[in-house]
Parts: C-alpha cells; sequence; structure tokens
C-alpha cells in the first residue's frame, strides 16, 4: 500500500516516498512534503547537472550547489537546468 503526501511541489495529494531520502531533519520534511514523482523528477534533474557541468560530489561547493539547486526545484522556483539538455517532445 503506496503513502500519500500532499506534495509542496506540485501542490496536490501524491504517492510519497517509501523512506526519507536522506539522514536527518531534511530527509525527513522531503519524506513528508515531496511525492515519489517530485524526487524522481529531481533525480533526473540532478543526474544531468552532475554530469553537464562536469560535478564532483567529493566537492563541497559542488553538493552545496546541488542542494541549493533541489531546494529550489522542490519549491517551484527559479532553477539550473544542464545547458545541451533538450527536453523530449
Amino acid at each position: 500500500m503506496s503513502r500519500k503526501v500532499f506534495c509542496q511541489k506540485y501542490q496536490k495529494e501524491l504517492e510519497g516516498l517509501l523512506t526519507p531520502p536522506y539522514p536527518g531533519a531534511k530527509g525527513q520534511d522531503i519524506f513528508d512534503n515531496i511525492s515519489k514523482q517530485a524526487w524522481q523528477e529531481w533525480q533526473q534533474l540532478q543526474t544531468r547537472l552532475i554530469n553537464e557541468k562536469s560535478l564532483s560530489m567529493i566537492n563541497p561547493d559542488d553538493r552545496k550547489y546541488l542542494t541549493e539547486e533541489m531546494d529550489k526545484f522542490l519549491a517551484n522556483e527559479d532553477h539550473d537546468e544542464a545547458d545541451g539538455y533538450v527536453p523530449e517532445i
């Protein structure tokens, strides 16, 4: 049985995540307020950003950048896109 959350990104009730994606308060907030769909979309964008911008998860500045972009994406604010990315039609 899937759990439902009121998704902060889509402003409607959708299927929620099975477990928090991060430890601590931030992970719990995402678990409580972000849908599985929104999280999967963020993960796809995150992968494109890492690849297109050659980010390294060892670099604290790159991790901070991704966290900031994640927060913007999930809050429906303007966020970076991968430079060379063309969405499928």
